[in-house]
């Protein structure tokens, strides 16, 4: 099987909860190898950066000349970059690796609000723009680039326009400080890119402090699935998806800005685009009630609990398992998630399986569709992410 070999170019954050460290988890929790070349060193922890270390150019060189020639690099995650002179050696580097993605980051303040980048180095990223594949700014760092008004959505996509046609790479708007319940990330994408023009994600707000690394890993995620060749749109999809993961799994470490739980993403996104993975499995319950006692005693943690008809517990690692009293669930049925469906599906039919559900879109907020094997049983295809594990009707103690 082939690894992704990410290279990430960043600075180390002491406190482990984004930079370095959050990229090592996230690529490693996606399935990839993580390459670096640390371009500075902080001393930082939840509650603010006490300082930043700045690597010379020359060693950052060195590792990333180091990698490239014996490792090698299928795609490059940049965030902290620590000078302007840096940045500009980057670029460099980039133009002899053509046709390898590279997703920016363009890290300028810390999650605290302490600066990581002076002027020279933030105008030095307008060269870094012209060799990425795509630039992941959230709103301040949208203003500070395009020099213009991010106001409203109307300016901010005229802003993300403006960077699309000067710089040539896609822009993808991270909402995160804009107000309200939901947060919206708008991808804009330059003609002729195969994208299409605009693409908009939009989800609950996930309120929590521990969102210390959230840019770190939304780009080192789209990096890595970038490397495994989704198309741009759909490696967003995946690392959106990883990211409110690991949010919703915050271990609550320090006194402010907390890490994420990268480590703990289990068994909620598919590595593959082809080969399903098994994390759900339902069985039919005479007596709902007796069933919840039972499987409670065995150790499983219920999270969703429907009485009379449904309950969903969680297990060790991730998988989940339900019991259902209704006549759609009167015999098991085995749940397969799988990376692209509509893809499977289409993939299965042609070599001549029969569906008795075609992919369609559920109330409770997953895409299914079912067969049966030979033996007559029910086999459901399916995407979920979060929505298995962290549905809104989630119990609030689980």
């Amino acid at each position: 099987m082939d690894v992704p070999r990410i290279l990430i170019i960043a600075g180390s954050d002491s406190g482990g909860g984004a930079g370095i460290q959050a990229d090592i988890k996230t690529v490693t929790m996606l399935g990839g190898h993580a390459t670096t070349a640390i371009a500075a060193v902080t001393a930082q922890n939840t509650l603010g950066v006490d300082a930043v270390h700045p690597i010379p150019t020359e060693m950052v060189a060195a590792q990333i000349d180091a990698v490239v020639r014996d490792i090698g690099v299928d795609a490059i995650k940049i965030g902290m970059i620590g000078s302007a002179r840096t940045a500009l050696m980057v670029a460099e580097k980039l133009e002899d690796l053509p046709g390898v993605p590279v997703v920016f980051d363009p890290v300028m303040v810390a999650t605290s609000g302490a600066a990581l980048a002076d002027d020279a180095t933030i105008a030095a990223f307008e060269r870094l723009m012209r060799r990425c594949t795509v630039c992941t700014p959230n709103l301040p760092e949208l203003k500070a680039l395009s020099g213009m008004s991010v106001l409203d959505k109307e300016r901010q996509a005229e802003s993300a326009r403006s960077l699309v046609a000067r710089r040539g790479c896609a822009v993808l708007v991270k909402g995160g400080h804009a107000r309200g319940r939901q947060v919206t990330d708008r991808l804009f994408s330059p003609e002729g890119s195969g994208e299409p023009p605009v693409v908009e994600w939009s989800g609950a707000r996930i309120d929590s402090d521990s969102t210390h690394g959230t840019g770190c890993t939304l780009s080192s995620a789209i990096a890595t699935e970038l490397a495994k060749d989704w198309s741009l749109a759909e490696a967003v999809t995946r690392a959106r998806r990883f990211v409110r993961m690991a949010l919703r799994q915050a271990p609550g470490l320090g006194g402010g800005h907390g890490p994420m739980g990268q480590q703990a993403v289990r068994l909620d996104l598919n590595l593959s685009r082809f080969s399903p993975m098994l994390n759900q499995v339902t069985v039919p319950a005479a007596d709902l009630a007796a069933s919840e006692h039972f499987y409670r005693l065995l150790g499983l943690n219920q999270i969703v609990r429907a009485r009379p008809r449904y309950a969903r517990f969680e297990s060790e690692g991730g998988a989940t398992f339900s019991i259902a009293a209704d006549a759609v669930h009167a015999t098991p049925t085995v749940y397969f998630e799988c990376g692209d469906l509509d893809l499977k599906v289409e993939f299965l039919k042609s070599q001549g399986l029969v569906f008795d559900q075609e992919p369609r879109d559920e109330t409770w907020g997953w895409r299914e569709a079912r067969l049966r094997d030979p033996a007559g049983n029910v086999i459901c295809l399916y995407q979920a992410g979060e929505m298995r594990r962290f549905p809104p009707w989630r119990i609030e103690d689980a």
